[in-house]
Order: structure tokens, then sequence, then C-alpha cells
């Protein structure tokens, strides 16, 4: 299989590429938990902190009117990326976590009661799980799972049968970290909201995959990461429609999230300063809008085909090692550039070491998916994830290693 053209272009824009580890050229297969950055954005951040550094709504001087367009420049970018209709839908948190953290916090307060339920899937990674559990315990709701088939894809079947009328929320995914899975979302959002069921979609791994359009979706919440999509870390972005915010309490106290303060009680900001208290993460922002003119101009429907173009060749390799145990499904069919797998009598980390030995990075552990691992029978598993710069070769000298693997653990 020759390399996809869209690698050629886009490698040098990637300065850490250039890296070797351990005398052998950087393999970086770990994008589900981070990617790197290209060279706008690294320049982006010197950038800001070179002319615009200061601090955003706070004076009327130069310096902070520029820093504050900038702020809302990206409110805008990010809308525009997402397909929202507006800015004003646009919260700018640390990251994922903090963005469901903050949906589990303020608008479970006052919209959920003891005796209602919440559905969670069982391939949520702990970032859409434990924060409805923290929710779940203070209020009395109880949490239920759909579950997975065989081949690693939702059981949409059992998930119609949970939609009853205690039900008040759905938390999932758009794409599993660990199998790899695509959820229909579209379809997902549009039988939840029959039985008036708002939906919450964690896209932290959808967002550098492949196009996302909130207003085609219909989702009511939409939370991602900036470092998942070759933005800087500590910027993440939460989506929520209008009438869900507006069902929603402050989720922090401070500076910038007030209108007026009184000695015993204070009033509130517009959505969405209302939701973004303190400091904001201002030369994050600046990064983030970098990034997301980044990949828009290599295109996202690209950037999708190269993944799915790495994962055919992924798979087909795998033909080869009948020891090996694939998670997931097994076709590039509803799948991201996401894969897990195990090496039959070989611990992960051990598979992970060796790997590095040569070079390349993947993760092995149980990738926050402690449910997911239990119900695969599993503790850990080795995990390789693709990104818009990864190649062909990378993958063959990825099975390469696992050879050797072979050779040191297993054969006599």
């Amino acid at each position: 299989m020759q390399n996809h053209p869209l690698t050629s272009k886009v490698r040098e824009d990637f300065p850490i590429l250039k890296r070797e580890i351990n005398g052998y050229p950087l393999a970086f297969l770990d994008n589900a938990a981070t990617t790197q950055k290209p060279q706008c954005v690294i320049d982006a951040l010197v950038r800001f902190y070179e002319n615009y550094n200061c601090n955003v709504s706070r004076g009327v001087y130069t310096l902070a009117e520029e820093a504050t367009g900038i702020y809302e420049e990206g409110r805008k970018t990010v809308a525009k990326f997402i397909g929202a209709e507006s800015c004003g839908n646009i919260i700018f948190t640390r990251g994922t976590t903090e963005s469901i953290n903050l949906v589990a916090s303020a608008w479970s307060q006052p919209n959920l009661k003891a005796g209602d339920r919440i559905i969670v899937t069982e391939m949520e990674h702990h970032s859409n799980l434990v924060p409805w559990q923290l929710a779940a315990q203070s209020s009395g709701v109880e949490l239920i799972f759909c579950p997975i088939t065989p081949e690693g894809r939702l059981d949409l079947e059992v998930l119609e049968e949970l939609l009853t009328d205690s039900v008040k929320l759905l938390a999932v995914t758009a794409v599993s970290n660990v199998l790899g899975t695509a959820n229909p979302i579209a379809k997902i959002v549009e039988k939840v909201h029959e039985r008036d069921v708002p939906v919450l979609v964690d896209a932290a791994q959808a967002v550098a995959r492949m196009p996302i359009d909130v207003s085609e979706w219909d989702c009511d919440f939409l939370a991602f990461s900036g470092h998942k999509v070759y933005g800087p870390t500590g910027i993440g972005v939460l989506y929520a429609k209008n009438e869900r915010l507006d069902e929603m309490r402050p989720y922090q106290g401070g500076g910038g999230m007030i209108r007026q303060v009184g000695q015993q009680s204070s009033t509130w900001a517009d959505v969405p300063q209302k939701f973004e208290a303190g400091t904001p993460p201002v030369a994050e922002v600046f990064g983030l809008m970098s990034a997301l003119e980044y990949i828009s101009n290599v295109g996202m429907l690209e950037i999708k085909k190269h993944e799915q173009d790495l994962m055919t060749h992924t798979l087909e390799k795998l033909q080869e090692f009948t020891d090996l145990e694939l998670y997931g499904p097994a076709d590039s069919t509803d799948r991201s550039g996401v894969l897990s797998f195990n090496l039959r009598e070989v611990h992960p980390h051990d598979v992970a070491q060796v790997l590095d030995e040569n070079g390349i990075a993947v993760r092995a552990g149980h990738h926050c998916t402690q449910i997911l691992h239990e119900r695969l029978g599993i503790a850990a598993s080795v995990r390789m994830s693709f990104g818009l710069y990864n190649e062909v070769p990378e993958i063959d000298r990825l099975f390469s290693a696992l050879e050797q693997v072979r050779k040191f653990f297993i054969l006599p």
C-alpha cells in the first residue's frame, strides 16, 4: 500500500516528528491520548505572549481590547468548526473532562431528582462516567448502562428498551477511545429525542477524525479538548443548546461570571460568560484557533479518508497474527483511527516497551475505561491510534516490532 498523499504534505509541519527515539525515527501512534502540534500552533502561542498577553474584559487599554478580541474570535472559530448556530453556545473550559463535569454539576443539580435515571454506555471514558456517578450520588439518581454487542458496537435495540419515562439524560461517546467504534450519533439523538431526553456527546475522539455538525446531530451538549485536535493542552469546549444553557446554574463563582455582587448574593453575567469564572485560557484559545484553521485547510474529509486507509492496511496486517486478539469491529465500517489489541501470553506493558525500544509510541493499560475492559474480560490492552501525519511505513514497523515481541516472549 502506498502512502496517502496527505502524509507527505503535513509531516514537515510537525517539528517533533524530526525526533529520534532509541535511534529510530519517532512513530507517534498514541494520538487518542494527545495529538502533536503543527508549527503554526506553537507559533500562535509564542505570538500571543510576545504581542498580546493580557487579561480579557478587564480594561479599556489597547492590549486588553486586543486580547478580548482574540478570545471572542476564538469562540466564533469554534462555533463555525462544529456547526453551532451562535458563538454564544460555546463555553471555554480546560478540556473535555471539565466540560462534562460542568454539565454534571450546573445542569444536573436543578434538573435531576431521586428516582431519575441517566443512561451511559459500557464504552464510556471515565470522564463521561465518573461525573455522572458523582451527580447520581448527590441526587439519588440511578445510572444504567447501554451494553455493547460482541462486535464492539452499541446495542441500539437495548438502548431503546432503556428509554423509560424516568430517564432524564443520555451521555454517549461519539467515538470509543478503545474500540475505535464510531457511533451513529444523529440516529441515536433522533431516537432519544422522541422521548424528550437530552443527549450529551463526548466528542474528544471524534473532533480530529471526522466532520462534526451539532446542528445536524441535534445534540443538547457536546464536549471536546483542544489537545486532541492538534491544539494546546489546557483548553476545552462545551457546546450547549440555548434551552439547556437557560436550565443551568453557575458552575464556579468568581470574577468574570458576575453582573452585580452584593454582600449576601450576586447576579450573573450573560451566557457564556456566566460559566467562565476567573482568568480564561486566552493564549490557549489563540492556539486552538490556529489548530482548527490548520485542519480545516487540510480538510476533515481528507483526514477521515486518510485514517480509514491506515485502518484498512492495519486490519489486513493483523490477519498475519493468529495470536493477536483485536477488540472492536473487525472491519473498517463505522471505525475511526483507534485500534486496541492484545498479543496472547504477553502483557500489554511488555508489548508497549518493546515498541518504544523501536521508536514507536503506543498506549498500554485500561485507557480510562475499566468498565469496558471488564466487559471484554481483560485488565488492559495495547492501543494504537492514528493522526493525520501517520504513514504506512510506521504501521509496518510496528508489526515488525511485534514479531520481535513474539520471538522474545512466546517462541522457545
